[in-house]
């Protein structure tokens, strides 16, 4: 279809937190994860009325404004999550702060049902011409557009990240990529709106979506780089490392190619005396579809002298690891929008990443683009990095590069949403 629906705001607007809830506990947020959060945080200041719908595996949960907004100030950490109550006992496989999440739910309630009540649930509470928007590629089953719909004049919006899933679909687990698939074939059949973060993820999903029978009504709106504010107070002792260092940010996946890396660094340590080898920081948690690499690094004799690997660490403390890097590195096969390098040049760190659309499209001329078949550039770039004299500053002479905002993506997406 290619056009958004030429409608207002909505009577009210139900936002879709299942994903947040289920990270807590999970150590570091993801980058849809901040995607989910800017939302939640932005809406809590619009005036259009708002609520909340979390899926546990209790059932749904509904929370009013004052709930969300309670909600919100846990999973910002501005408040403790409270006891664990009777009925998130029950949830053995969760950890005490999930236990104490799904208690704090509870008791934050508007109203509470089983999936079959859900719809019932909804009209209960709901005004017509609620908006349900889901950020965060979780909770997109049949029966939850359903009971969206069935409200009088019910809308279902949907954020398209990427389709990683169906783009690379010999690394996904067979379980993640059947409702991935089936999500992808609800937002066909059922979605009013689907809010793309750039174009290469719409031409991508487009084409998806069509396979699926429709592609619905749409808006491309970038999302916004906003870094968190370096806290070099929440570092542990020996970060950062007094020589030059690296960064690679994310989640350690097959398409994020951190196997690159592993190769420069070996390359590295053959070439070049140990003194002068850089140090590289892979922050953020192992990818269990990515064994392989896993094993690899486990068995490089390089981790813990010149590799060093960082999960769980605030968004302050990982921002002053980006900050006092003298590159963030990302060769990426892939990425629907790749918050990481745009993030690394608002705090002033180079970013050097893989010669993709979506980086030339949203981030400009502002990286150091090299090809992800050349280990031998990348190397090269990487030490000329490493020996410069001394980091050198994106916004040396005071001019910041031009970035998305959030604000230029809620100019675009609260007219339709």
């Amino acid at each position: 279809m290619g056009e958004a629906l030429a409608v207002g705001p909505p009577s009210a607007r139900l936002i879709d937190l299942t994903r947040l809830v289920s990270r807590v506990g999970r150590g570091q947020w993801t980058g849809i994860d901040r995607v989910e959060a800017a939302w939640l945080d932005r809406l809590l200041d619009e005036p259009v009325p708002l609520f909340a719908l979390v899926r546990t595996n209790l059932g749904f949960v509904l929370l009013n404004r004052d709930g969300t907004q309670a909600l919100a100030e846990r999973l910002h950490g501005q408040v403790g999550w409270g006891p664990v109550g009777v009925l998130a006992q029950l949830s053995l496989k969760a950890s005490r702060d999930r236990r104490r999440a799904l208690s704090d739910l509870r008791r934050l309630a508007l109203g509470r049902s089983s999936g079959r009540r859900l719809a019932a649930m909804l009209r209960r509470h709901l005004p017509a011409g609620t908006a349900w928007i889901n950020l965060g590629h979780t909770n997109l089953a049949r029966p939850v557009f359903e009971a969206v719909k069935a409200l009088p004049g019910g809308r279902a919006h949907v954020l398209v990240h990427d389709v990683i899933p169906l783009k690379f679909s010999a690394w996904q687990d067979p379980r993640v990529l059947a409702t991935f698939t089936q999500s992808m074939q609800n937002i066909s059949d059922l979605a009013d709106l689907v809010i793309y973060n750039s174009q290469a993820t719409r031409a991508d999903a487009a084409a998806a979506l069509q396979r699926c029978g429709r592609e619905p009504p749409m808006i491309v709106a970038p999302l916004g780089i906003a870094p968190a504010r370096p806290d070099a107070a929440a570092l542990a002792a020996g970060f950062p490392p007094e020589r030059a260092y690296f960064v690679a940010l994310g989640t350690m996946q097959p398409h994020k190619n951190t196997a690159l890396l592993l190769d420069i660094w070996a390359h590295f340590a053959q070439a070049l005396p140990e003194d002068d080898i850089p140090a590289l920081l892979l922050i953020g948690a192992r990818s269990p579809v990515n064994p392989a690499f896993n094993a690899r690094l486990d068995a490089s004799p390089l981790l813990d002298r010149h590799i060093f690997e960082l999960s769980g660490l605030g968004d302050g403390a990982v921002a002053a690891l980006v900050a006092g890097a003298r590159a963030l590195l990302m060769p990426s096969l892939h990425e629907g929008f790749g918050l990481p390098p745009g993030e690394a040049l608002a705090l002033g760190t180079p970013a050097l990443v893989s010669d993709l659309p979506v980086f030339r499209e949203t981030l400009g001329n502002n990286p150091i683009y090299v090809n992800v078949d050349d280990m031998y550039l990348w190397a090269e770039q990487i030490l000329d990095l490493s020996r410069a004299e001394k980091i050198v500053r994106m916004a040396a002479d005071g001019a910041a590069p031009k970035l998305p905002t959030w604000q230029e993506h809620f100019n675009l997406v609260l007219k339709v949403t």
